[in-house]
């Protein structure tokens, strides 16, 4: 048995100080009471720190040198769960030899929920619409209820058999206890009792002596419970499934292969191989390979994706680049600096993957009330089973009793309850543009008070556009368009494809140019319709003896001040336009920063753009000037967000980039714009299809509203058996009337659910 000392650094492991830690991958757990059931245990051990988040199925544990990795797995699986240390990272964000063939996965799960499904649908049929009941159809039912209930029904029982061993119960518990009762009941119904005999015909009375006890079946019961529980565990796991899609999509975005320099020659090979100190070659429109210093050559970098900023930087010699940035201009040679996980990328990966493990405290509604409810029915069951046995002597009045008790209180509604309402509430959503990823993150909605905004993308378009153009006197904009933008057309610069496309779209098909030459960190010069024409920074057209003009040099301070870009453009030996390109705010971003006001919440603006580009925004769509923070990089859009949680807000992240994603799975409430990255999306709760900054409230409405129906129909779920648990007990209730009542409360449940289509009709 090896052991870790302090500092061990090993796939999984982290050290801290004086301590190792290590993650675990659990398996086994169906419900939040079993991920603190294993946390109780490890925090037993000497010297162990234990955080088992049930939603990632991870456990994060900080042990001292008395104790090794071995001990920790052993008790893990002495509570009844699996755990294993989890794979080593593959090569840094290798590219496979070659490309597996799309196959879809076996989904287990799945296949058991339909299985049940097509055997449940023509049990309940029989067994409760009489004109469909044949001589000897009970039979046929009890061929097809006995696989939903041992196929269908394998993992409730397991687990509550897996509980039991330990001296716990669960929802696993009820489930198993309930369907097996009505089950076992029904078996000795049909080879006992009478319901065996030809001609037997079912029906349900609400009176107590509607029915004789060796006639009564609950085939329906224990296969409609197995086959709704597993919808509702079908749905959940689905969710979960989704969780770690955000690394995926990060490390996704990285180049697979590179152009490495050997003996003055390019070789392409996979990213793995790249090593540090290695010159590779970066073409016009390549990913940068991975975080590196350019050593020959000078382009424009979009950084957008990774830094939020939506003008490309100008590099040079000298300069350090970022993996997975994009070149947009020209041909760039790069010393590689960082590899694999010491990149940028890499390390942002990591700050979503702490994030997201930062929310094990979110649990399940109905497994938080079922920790007390579920021993509390198995002890009134067996109390009614021994009193009524002590009261009358007659087992067949006790059994009938104790089996009314367990069906009224079978959580058939409770299944119901939360998959029901996030189905309707999800599918509202989707009507009008909002994706609700799962029950787990609406809880927070209605405590989120502070809602953070990114600029670039969310709150702006994301895109560069011509939004002024000045000009000196005697030219016309159309004469200064015309000129500047066939000049920017032979271009690939986004700010000249910026100028190019306002220039056509306003003027419609643009001249050729002669002799263009584009002059790297500078502008671009060329020949047009016989003009010598200039376009760039104000130094290019001073480098030529062309300085702006008083009233343009002003319009160019203008606009920097308010973090726009400015493109001067001189022809014939003169300076004569300046032409302004920002990133555009959307339309509707103000009436959005009203509705989130509306809603209680605080909007706050935080992006990686200069300073005064960001006030220019806030002012624009109405964000109060203390409330706006600006020049971050992705950590510290992180560190914002907890700093705020540290003040005790419960905090919103509205995000498309990549640099959001860390920041939204971080947030209480993470937003993500679907017109952004699939970074973004995956690690946000929420997604607004649209794009639209309005749907964010919308978005948080319906979250609210969905929560509000979950937790009335848990009240519900609930209140129909708890009233009737103690008639049940009393012998006033027989099994069909408590089957009666479990299938009314789940009828009311879905109605209830229902009533979500309706929003924001």
């Amino acid at each position: 048995m090896s052991t870790l000392t302090p500092g061990t650094v090993v796939p999984g492991i982290a050290p801290t100080a004086g301590s190792t830690r290590v993650e675990l991958s659990i398996g086994g757990m169906t419900c939040a009471s079993c991920a603190a059931r294993i946390e109780k245990k490890l925090n037993r051990m000497d010297g162990v720190q234990a955080t088992v988040n049930y939603a990632t199925e991870k456990a994060r544990i900080d042990f001292g040198p008395q104790t090794d990795v071995a001990e920790l797995i052993a008790t893990v699986e002495r509570t009844g769960y699996t755990a294993e240390l989890p794979p080593p990272p593959a090569e840094p964000i290798a590219a496979p030899v070659a490309a597996p063939t799309a196959t879809r996965e076996p989904d287990p799960q799945r296949e058991r929920l339909l299985i049940s499904t097509v055997l449940t649908v023509p049990v309940v049929l029989l067994s409760m619409v009489s004109a469909l009941q044949f001589d000897n159809w009970q039979w046929l039912a009890l061929a097809l209820t006995g696989p939903v209930v041992v196929y269908g029904g394998l993992p409730f029982h397991r687990a509550a058999w897996t509980n039991l061993r330990h001296g716990a119960a669960t929802m696993d518990t009820l489930v198993s206890l309930g369907t097996l009762a009505a089950f076992g009941w029904s078996l000795w119904a049909l080879f006992l009792g009478d319901a065996g005999m030809p001609g037997m015909r079912h029906t349900f009375s609400l009176s107590v002596g509607g029915g004789d006890a060796a006639s009564t079946l609950y085939l329906e019961t224990a296969a409609a419970v197995t086959t709704l529980i597993l919808l509702g565990r079908w749905l959940e796991a689905r969710s979960k499934r989704r969780a770690g899609a955000a690394l995926h999509a990060l490390l996704d975005l990285g180049a697979k292969d590179v152009a490495v320099l050997r003996e003055g020659r390019e070789v392409r090979v996979p990213i793995g191989e790249l090593t540090v100190g290695t010159r590779f070659v970066v073409r016009p429109g390549e990913k940068i390979a991975t975080d590196g210093t350019v050593v020959e050559g000078s382009s424009a970098v979009d950084a957008s994706m990774l830094t939020g900023e939506s003008v490309p930087v100008e590099v040079t010699v000298g300069d350090q680049v970022t993996g997975a940035t994009v070149n947009a201009g020209g041909r760039l040679v790069v010393r590689a600096v960082r590899v694999g996980a010491q990149t940028r990328l890499a390390q942002m990966a990591a700050l979503v993957e702490e994030a997201q493990n930062g929310k094990a405290a979110a649990q399940r509604l109905a497994d938080r009330i079922s920790g007390v409810f579920v021993p509390v029915v198995i002890l009134i069951a067996l109390g009614t089973l021994v009193g009524w046995l002590l009261a009358t002597g007659s087992s067949t009045e006790a059994f009938t009793a104790a089996v009314a008790v367990l069906i009224i209180a079978c959580p058939c509604a409770l299944g119901l309850a939360t998959p029901t309402a996030l189905m309707v509430g999800t599918g509202r959503g989707a009507q009008l543009g909002i994706l609700i990823k799962g029950p787990e993150v609406l809880e927070t909605t209605r405590r989120v008070d502070t809602i953070v905004l990114d600029k670039t993308g969310t709150v702006t378009t994301g895109r560069m556009a011509l939004i002024a153009v000045h000009t000196a006197e005697g030219v016309s904009q159309d004469q200064a368009l015309r000129l500047a933008g066939a000049l920017e057309h032979a271009s690939e610069h986004p700010i000249a494809r910026a100028v190019a496309l306002a220039a056509a779209e306003r003027l419609g098909e643009l001249p050729a140019v002669e002799g263009f030459e584009n002059l790297p960190g500078r502008g671009v010069q060329g020949v047009v319709e016989g003009h010598a024409v200039l376009a760039g920074r104000a130094a290019l057209l001073a480098d030529w003896e062309q300085p702006l003009p008083a009233a343009l040099a002003e319009a160019r301070a203008a606009a920097e001040a308010a973090g726009r870009t400015a493109v001067a453009v001189g022809w014939d030996g003169a300076a004569r336009a300046v032409l302004v390109v920002a990133d555009t705010v959307r339309t509707t971003s103000r009436e959005a920063t009203a509705e989130l006001r509306g809603l209680g919440l605080r909007p706050v603006l935080l992006t990686g753009d200069n300073r005064a580009a960001a006030q220019a925004v806030a002012v624009e769509v109405g964000i109060a000037a203390t409330d706006v923070i600006a020049e971050v990089l992705p950590e510290q859009k992180v560190a914002t967000v907890r700093a705020l949680q540290a003040e005790g807000h419960a905090v919103a992240m509205v995000g498309d980039g990549v640099n959001d994603a860390a920041a939204l799975a971080q947030a209480d409430l993470g937003l993500a714009m679907g017109t952004g990255t699939d970074a973004a999306i995956e690690a946000g709760d929420l997604t607004l299809v649209g794009g639209d900054l309005r749907s964010a409230a919308d978005a948080i409405r319906l979250s609210r509203r969905t929560l509000a129906t979950i937790k009335g129909n848990l009240f519900w779920a609930f209140a129909y058996n708890v009233a009737a648990i103690p008639l049940a007990a009393a012998g006033l209730l027989n099994p069909v009337v408590a089957g009666a009542a479990m299938a009314f409360s789940s009828v009311f449940v879905v109605t209830n659910s229902l009533r979500l289509r309706r929003f924001g009709a």
